[in-house]
């Protein structure tokens, strides 16, 4: 499912985030530390390659909300933007960590002049930040940042479940 705001594409689909070929740069749901782990972390790490650690090793730790560029190394990509989602329940203000790691996401693509950049579901997963109170952030960060991007053309959402997919694809990209 597609739709546009302002200039760019939104869209949504089920795939691999390390698989994105035709996007310049994947957002990886990142640990403090930059470290492979699991989920989203642990994927992009395998793909790219010891390189991806080596070269985040000094931009750690990241605090929530904030996000950090690096390169792709072997993943299909020219860059990994690593943005810290917020541990629901723990790190306060949730829906406004939240938003930052977005944002700041988008900024950086925008600095880099990035055309085109995948997302997951930011803090969704171990994070436990319930999908359903995502939606209004996520648009809420896009219709700040989209509309004043002379950049960026496309933002993609890479789920991994069917669920999570239809998800995005009814509040998320139909909501914009």
């Amino acid at each position: 499912m597609k739709t546009t705001l302002a200039n760019t594409t939104i869209s949504a689909i089920r795939g691999d985030i390390s698989d994105q070929k035709d996007i310049e740069a994947v957002v990886n749901a990142a640990n403090a530390e930059l470290k492979s782990g699991g989920g989203v972390a642990g994927a992009l790490h395998r793909a790219a390659g010891s390189g991806l650690a080596e070269e985040c090793r000094p931009m750690a730790p990241i605090r929530p909300g904030e996000a950090v560029i690096s390169g792709a190394h072997n993943l299909p990509n020219t860059h990994v933007i690593h943005c810290l989602g917020p541990v629901y329940g723990k790190d306060k203000s949730e829906a406004l960590l939240l938003k930052r790691c977005y944002l700041n996401a988008l900024s950086l693509a925008e600095q880099h002049n990035i055309k085109s950049i995948a997302f997951p579901a930011i803090s969704t997963g171990i994070f436990g930040y319930p999908i359903e109170e995502t939606a209004d952030i996520i648009i809420s960060a896009l219709k700040e940042k989209i509309p004043e991007s002379e950049v960026i053309k496309e933002v993609r959402f890479v789920l991994f479940s069917e669920n999570d997919l239809k998800f995005y694809e009814e509040k998320v990209v139909g909501g914009i």
